[in-house]
């Protein structure tokens, strides 16, 4: 029986979701990747409250993002605008969660933006 790409991106995910959690100190910097956008957020586990969040449906993304938000300048504006929201918040370290997504593409553009724009992970 063939498994669908969306139950390998949840077991994925849950794998990743055992050993990674947020705290006070380092929160967690979830990513979410869906066909035509892409979300950013960075949660506290403990409080189950998130802190910040960046995506490409905001207007400030919108407006420097030509076209929709499936590509990776459009990721990598959502990473510096997370990091920025983040240190606006005194958020200087996080604990980086794929979100089930494979490392490169999207995902690695937007996480390497945030590294650039001064979050340590």
């Amino acid at each position: 029986m063939s498994v669908s790409r969306k139950e390998l991106v949840r077991r994925r995910h849950r794998r990743v979701r055992r050993k990674v959690s947020g705290t006070p100190e380092r929160p967690r910097l979830c990513v979410f990747r869906s066909n035509q956008h892409i979300y950013a957020q960075i949660i506290d586990d403990t409080k189950h409250h998130t802190l910040v969040s960046a995506s490409t449906v905001d207007p400030d993304v919108r407006t420097q993002v030509e076209g929709n938000g499936a590509t990776c300048d459009a990721s990598v504006a959502v990473g510096k605008l997370v990091a920025e929201r983040a240190k606006a918040q005194g958020i200087e370290q996080v604990v980086f969660d794929r979100g089930g997504n494979l490392y490169h593409g999207r995902v690695k553009a937007l996480a390497e933006a945030a590294r650039e724009a001064g979050l340590e992970f």
